[in-house]
């Protein structure tokens, strides 16, 4: 078998496994891998246009570091709704439903395409003067602005692609999105330094080239996305006459995605409210935990994506009436990203200081490094527990659940702990006990919530009649 086979052979289509029958290891593994790989590729675009950016100015590089929170705030709403759209076509599918999953994902492209064109707009009319709130300089805000009022008016873009991404995966199929972000990310790649720098026949337009590139990969990404979902060949098939938005539908596409989008940004939040308590320690501190925290997001790569496909594993098998199987499928996953993370967490603990070393040479700023590694990567294992119970909360549409269960972690243990902490004579060290201290708390909440199994007999699927997703006071009849 040659090379090419081989990682052919890593990759198989829904049409190669079930998800609702049979063993649960391999199609989450075939699930998961994918979702890795584009999240991966999503990493690589964002490192080399911050790598582009840098070499055409320092005040550019400062402008793109402002820009990034507000473009992962805006599109936290998206995913939102591609959350719910992924559930409710996983539920139907689950129920072989077909026609409703299509109109499921008719609705979800319509409704998101509206919504992410007004946010668009909003975002280009205020995204100056929330730039100023930020405390950006003068020369940083104007060239912040120009990049996210470019960023603003594409967000149909940004959001579609996304959508895209969620509505594929809810049927079972995440090889076409990952082969769909390869080629935007390439193109997107090759597009930056013609436009940043005015490379042959293109105008110099410095970070808007930047933004121009990104939309316009997103534009293209999204066409092929739409082409791909109204042929229907592959995955989630939507059809024209089915996007004109349904009132009641939307209800429901907001009561599930709204709690999502609140989970999203409710990490993005504690991440920056971080920063502003690590922000009174000196320097070369702030610089170890912009490290740290860059570690830890190619470390939980695979907890995000075995999360993802748990999401439309749990999805798939409530919608057949197999909710002990969901269980099973979500059990599985924490179990096994336990040890996985586990594992990386006793690699990361060995090798703080060549890990830390690879970013700076700075002496200070390295045993800063070292000291915040050690101190979180024996509770990397927890993570993935927390993860993995979370996307099976998604997958039955209790959104509410798993963005409760983020917020108590987030907002009242790991930044009150950080704070308190911090000004004790533990100091920095203090900010990070608390994540160490947060990650086994947030993995025991999860655990013990999903053992009430209050999710068994919430349906999204049904009518405006049904039961109110995030309602959490069913009687439990789990085990």
């Amino acid at each position: 078998m040659s090379l090419l086979d081989r990682l052919s052979a890593l990759f198989k289509g829904r049409e190669e496994f079930d998800l609702t029958s049979g063993d649960i290891a391999r199609p989450l593994f075939y699930l998961s891998l994918p979702i890795i790989v584009t999240n991966l590729l999503q990493t690589a675009y964002n490192l080399i246009d911050t790598f582009w950016l840098g070499q055409y100015s320092t005040n550019a590089l400062a402008a793109i570091s402002f820009a990034f929170p507000m473009v992962f705030l805006l599109i936290s709403v998206g995913l939102g709704l591609s959350t719910a759209g992924s559930v409710l076509v996983a539920q139907h599918v689950g129920a072989d439903e077909e026609s409703e999953a299509e109109y499921a994902a008719s609705q979800t492209v319509a409704l998101s395409l509206l919504g992410a064109m007004v946010l668009g707009l909003v975002g280009y009319a205020s995204v100056d003067e929330l730039l100023g709130l930020l405390g950006a300089s003068e020369n940083v805000q104007l060239l912040a602005t120009d990049y996210m009022q470019v960023i603003s008016l594409g967000m149909p873009f940004m959001f579609g692609f996304f959508v895209f991404i969620a509505l594929m995966r809810g049927y079972g199929d995440t090889v076409t999105p990952m082969l769909v972000m390869f080629g935007s990310v390439l193109l997107n790649v090759v597009l930056d330094p013609f436009l940043i720098f005015g490379w042959g026949p293109f105008p110099r337009l410095g970070i808007e080239g930047a933004a121009i590139a990104t939309v316009f990969a997103r534009a293209l990404a999204i066409v092929v996305g739409l082409a791909i979902m109204f042929r229907g060949t592959r995955g989630v098939r939507i059809r024209l006459r089915q996007m004109r938005p349904d009132l009641e539908f939307a209800k429901k596409l907001v009561r599930i995605g709204f709690p999502a989008s609140i989970e999203g940004m409710g990490r993005a939040l504690s991440i920056n409210l971080l920063l502003v308590i690590v922000g009174f320690f000196p320097t070369y501190v702030v610089a170890a935990y912009g490290i740290g925290t860059r570690v830890f997001s190619v470390i939980f790569l695979p907890a995000i994506a075995v999360a993802r496909g748990v999401e439309t594993m749990t999805g798939q098998n409530v919608g057949a009436g197999k909710p002990d199987r969901a269980k099973a499928a979500a059990d599985f996953a924490a179990r096994t990203m336990f040890v996985v993370l586990g594992a990386l967490g006793v690699v990361a603990w060995i090798g703080a200081r060549p890990i830390t070393a690879a970013f700076t040479d700075d002496s200070a700023v390295i045993e800063v490094g070292v000291t915040f590694l050690r101190y979180v990567a024996p509770s990397f294992g927890f993570i993935g527990v927390m993860r993995a119970y979370n996307g099976s909360f998604r997958g039955t549409g209790k959104t509410l659940t798993a963005a409760a269960i983020v917020l108590v972690i987030y907002g009242l243990i790991r930044l009150p702990a950080a704070y308190g902490l911090s000004q004790t004579a533990l100091e920095y060290r203090g900010i990070w006990l608390a994540f160490a201290v947060s990650n086994a708390v947030g993995a025991t909440l999860a655990y013990g919530w999903y053992r009430r199994g209050t999710w068994r007999n919430v349906d999204v699927t049904e009518g405006p009649a049904g039961p109110p997703v995030g309602d959490d006071i069913e009687p439990s009849t789990d085990d």
